[in-house]
């Protein structure tokens, strides 16, 4: 069963979501980012963005919200919020919408300037674990 977006309370969401992105280590870019998600058990995981001096191997928000959720028991995305450095909702890169797919699945919600998409509006014909079982 797809979540609905009105399952969430995306008002705390965002709130994780700032606070995670004022731990966020952008030195470089200027660029602080804080990611939070729900978990089908109810939990609520977060990240930020870590960057370091070799550009290309900073890590997004996302990857430090999945790492957290591996780290705190597994378990399936079910809404998720990103948010830049003053608070406003932006979407997730193309290379973290493959790892949002990946820990949610197609029905994931997620907040968006333009409002609430599933992941599999923003990211039609997504390649997932399903494709290396056949």
């Amino acid at each position: 069963m797809t979540p609905s977006h009105s399952e969430a309370d995306w008002e705390a969401l965002r709130v994780t979501a700032r606070d995670a992105m004022s731990r966020a280590y952008a030195p470089y870019s200027g660029y602080p980012v804080g990611a939070a998600a729900r978990v089908d058990d109810g939990r609520v995981v977060s990240g930020c963005n870590v960057e370091n001096a070799s550009f290309g191997l900073g890590l997004c928000a996302e990857c430090g919200l999945v790492s957290a959720l591996q780290a705190t028991g597994g378990g399936r995305l079910t809404h998720f919020v990103c948010v830049d450095g003053r608070g406003e909702s932006l979407v997730p890169c193309g290379r973290c919408r493959q790892l949002l797919y990946e820990f949610g699945g197609p029905e994931l919600v997620l907040e968006t300037p333009a409002g609430f998409l599933t992941l599999a509006e923003m990211l039609p014909q997504a390649f997932g674990p399903d494709h290396l079982s056949k």
